[in-house]
C-alpha cells in the first residue's frame, strides 16, 4: 500500500492550490479535506465555537484524534475569526486575496449580509473559484432553509423514499452519507472551474445542493420517471419482480447480495445449484414477468442457500462469474485484506505524535502516494501564522487577536 510520511514532501497533484474553507460539518470540510489529501495548501476559517464536529469526541492527550474532525479536516492550517467584525472580515479577504479556491456551506442570506457573497467579493477578488455548498439551492424561497443529509440528501430528494421498502418503517440514513457525495461533487465542480481558470484567468461561482446530489444518486429512478412518468421503487421481497437480484440469508445466518447482469446468469445459476429442469421451463424464460413464478424461484433459492453458508454459497456463485458479494460488518471490512489493497483506509496523524487508520479519499492515483498532509488543526492553531503570511505585521496581528475578531 502507497503512503506518505508525515512531514516529508507533498505529492504535486493540487500543490499550487491555496484553498479557503469556512464551513462546519461534513460536506463542505469534506470538499476541502480531500483537495488537502491531494496536496492543496488548505485553511480552515472557524468561529471561536469551533466546527460542530469538534465536540463528538473529545480530543485531548489521553484520547488523541478526534475521528470525525479529523477524517474531514486533516491537513489543514486553522484560523479562528469572528467575520461578523469589521476587522474579522476584513482579515478573511485579506486571506482570500492570493487564494485560489473558497468553498463555504454558510447559508446565502448570512453571506450576502455579510457582504461575502459571490456577488460582493467577485469584482474584488476576480480569480477566485467560489464554490457554495448548500441544502436547497442559491435561489427561491427555500434558499436559506436549513439542511444536513439527512434532510437534503436522503429525505428531500426522495432517495429514502425510493430506498426504504414500503413495508418497513422508515429510518435514516448513516451520517454524513450524502454529504460526501455532496463533497464530491463540489470538488468535481471547483477542478472544473480551476481548469476553466487556465484558459480565462478568471474565477467562478460554483454551486452544489444537497437535494440535487440526492436526485443525481437516484438518477436511475428519476430518469425512467421523468421520461414515462413512473418508476418501481423500493418494494417488499416479495413483490420485486428480479428473481435472482437482492439479498439472501444462509445457513449461518449470514445475507449476501446477487445481482443479474444479463440473460445467462439465471441458466448459469440453475445449473449451479442443481435445478437445470427450471432452464428449459417456458415460464421462465427471461425476462420473466410472471410474479408468481419470480415467487416460485426465489422460493428455490430461498431454500438451496439456506443449506449451505456464506462461504459455500459465495463460492457457488462466483464460480459461474454471476455478481454477488456478502453484506459485510463494518469490522469485517476494516479486517477485509481486499479493502485495504483497494485503498480504503489510510494512517492519519492524531496532532498528539501519533496516529490511527481512517476512511481514505475515493480516488487513487498509482505510483504517486497521496493522504494526509498532517494532523486536523486545533481550534485557532495557525492563526497568527496565516495572517502574518496575508500581510499583517506583527503590532497589526496583535491589535486584531486584542480586538476579539481572531484568536
Amino acid at each position: 500500500m502507497l503512503r506518505i510520511r508525515f512531514g516529508e514532501s507533498h505529492p504535486m497533484l493540487l500543490s499550487d492550490l491555496k484553498v479557503v474553507e469556512w464551513s462546519t460539518w461534513i460536506a463542505g470540510p469534506g470538499c476541502a479535506a480531500v483537495m488537502a489529501d491531494w496536496g492543496a495548501q488548505v485553511i480552515k476559517i472557524e468561529s471561536a465555537a469551533g466546527d460542530a464536529t469538534r465536540t463528538f469526541w473529545p480530543d485531548t492527550a489521553e484520547s488523541p484524534g478526534n475521528p470525525i474532525f479529523s477524517n474531514e479536516n486533516r491537513g489543514k492550517r486553522g484560523v479562528v475569526l469572528d467575520v461578523g467584525k469589521p476587522e474579522g472580515r476584513a482579515a478573511l479577504i485579506a486571506i482570500l486575496k492570493d487564494a485560489d479556491v473558497f468553498v463555504t456551506n454558510v447559508r446565502p442570506g448570512a453571506l450576502k449580509r455579510a457582504r461575502l457573497d459571490y456577488d460582493s467579493l467577485k469584482a474584488q477578488l476576480p480569480r477566485l473559484i467560489y464554490a457554495n455548498v448548500t441544502g436547497y439551492g442559491l435561489i427561491g424561497p427555500e434558499a436559506d432553509v436549513p439542511a444536513f443529509d439527512l434532510t437534503g440528501f436522503w429525505t428531500r430528494s426522495g432517495v429514502a423514499h425510493a430506498t426504504i421498502p414500503p413495508d418497513q418503517e422508515p429510518f435514516t440514513c448513516r451520517p454524513g452519507f450524502g454529504d460526501h457525495m455532496t463533497a464530491l461533487a463540489t470538488l468535481s465542480g471547483v477542478l472544473a472551474a480551476v481548469h476553466e481558470r487556465h484558459q480565462t484567468g478568471l474565477g467562478r461561482q460554483v454551486e452544489t445542493a444537497l437535494i440535487r446530489a440526492g436526485c443525481y444518486a437516484l438518477g436511475w429512478d428519476y430518469s425512467i420517471r421523468l421520461r414515462y412518468g413512473e418508476a418501481v421503487t423500493a418494494q417488499p421481497r416479495d413483490e420485486r419482480p428480479a428473481a435472482l437480484g437482492g439479498f439472501f440469508r444462509t445457513l449461518d445466518e449470514r445475507w449476501f447480495c446477487m445481482a443479474s447482469r444479463g440473460p445467462g446468469d439465471f441458466p448459469a445459476v440453475m445449473g449451479a445449484i442443481g435445478r437445470p429442469d427450471l432452464i428449459d421451463d417456458p415460464r421462465c424464460v427471461p425476462p420473466i414477468t410472471d410474479l408468481a413464478v419470480v415467487r416460485e424461484i426465489r422460493a428455490v433459492l430461498d431454500a438451496k442457500f439456506a443449506t449451505l453458508t456464506l462461504a459455500e454459497a459465495l463460492d457457488l456463485i462466483q464460480s459461474v462469474d454471476v455478481i454477488c458479494a456478502p453484506m459485510a460488518t463494518l469490522d469485517e471490512v476494516v479486517a477485509d485484506p481486499t479493502a485495504h489493497e483497494a485503498g480504503c483506509f489510510v494512517e492519519t496523524p492524531d496532532g498528539w505524535g501519533g496516529s490511527f487508520m481512517a476512511p481514505a479519499a475515493p480516488v487513487r492515483f498509482p505510483a504517486t502516494p497521496t493522504g494526509p498532509a498532517g494532523p486536523a488543526p486545533k481550534l485557532g492553531e495557525h492563526t497568527r501564522e496565516v495572517l502574518a503570511e496575508a500581510g499583517y505585521a506583527r503590532a497589526a496581528l496583535e491589535a486584531l487577536i486584542a480586538s476579539g475578531a481572531a484568536s
